[in-house]
């Protein structure tokens, strides 16, 4: 808790982060509305004591259809983001390692996939295989897939050349075995901290994609999905929009300032400074 303690940043970004996972959580056993459920008589209503941030245009609860969006948003950032982890980082590992023609087979196909930006990527992959949040997450795990393979080449280039990586090499250890025990436990934090930084970037790419249809699809709420549903009734229900636009906001800058905080927690180079 020391870092913590003495990083506002690395405090702001957890609380924010840990606000967020615990409404998703919460959403699991208790929402204050069935968000399946019409209220017709209730369209409309701004916020009040009944409905605190207000219901939409069904009569549906908005705060309960933010709590269940956030766990829809949630998972599927987090899951792009370990997937892109669990594929791109030992293919960064390889490239490194091996160097050579798989290196630069490596680095061509991730400057490939870079090719394009990232969110028309993510657009044109699930508008090829279909709107929903499955397709939605291996969309965006497809980008987060290069970001780690590169983080993790980088990363692990620098560390080929130390003496105790040729001490490894001289006692007959092989490539792989350097790379799992002496290169992967010192860029795990850097790996960390780059995982917070794919984890907001998802959080927004969901949030796009649900707001051009191509995400989660109803009934499941989704807080771009809401932002869209919101903007021809902003003049007379801003409500409808800034509650779930907040709700992304804040969950970026929580989880940015986490990857800050942690990024500044963990790196030894700082150390000095604090």
């Amino acid at each position: 808790m020391r870092p913590i303690r003495r990083n506002a940043a690395l405090a702001a970004g957890a609380l924010l982060s840990a606000l967020f996972v615990g409404a998703a959580l919460l959403s699991f056993a208790w929402t204050p509305y069935d968000v399946a459920g019409l209220q017709v008589a209730e369209r409309l209503k701004p916020p009040s004591a009944a409905h605190w941030m207000g219901t939409d245009h069904f009569g549906r609860d908005v705060a309960s259809m933010i709590l269940v969006g956030a766990r829809n948003s949630l998972a599927v950032a987090l899951v792009a983001a370990g997937l892109g982890m669990l594929v791109g980082v030992p293919l960064g590992l390889l490239a490194a390692a091996r160097r050579g023609w798989v290196d630069e087979l490596v680095m061509r196909t991730n400057d490939l996939v870079f090719a394009f930006p990232s969110l028309l990527l993510t657009i044109m992959i699930t508008a090829v295989a279909g709107p929903g949040a499955i397709n939605a997450v291996i969309a965006i795990g497809v980008f987060n897939i290069p970001v780690f393979a590169r983080v993790a080449r980088g990363a692990a280039l620098s560390l080929w050349t130390r003496d105790y990586v040729l001490a490894a090499r001289v006692a007959g250890k092989g490539a792989t075995a350097i790379s799992l025990q002496h290169i992967l436990p010192n860029i795990l934090a850097l790996l960390i901290v780059q995982g917070t930084i794919q984890f907001s970037m998802g959080v927004l790419a969901e949030a796009a994609l649900s707001y051009v249809g191509l995400g989660a699809q109803p009934p499941i709420p989704s807080w771009g999905r809401m932002l869209n549903e919101a903007q021809t009734m902003i003049g007379f229900a801003p409500w409808l929009a800034i509650f779930p636009g907040l709700a992304v906001v804040l969950t970026v800058m929580g989880l940015n300032l986490l990857g800050d905080g942690l990024r500044d927690a963990l790196d030894p180079k700082l150390e000095g400074r604090r």
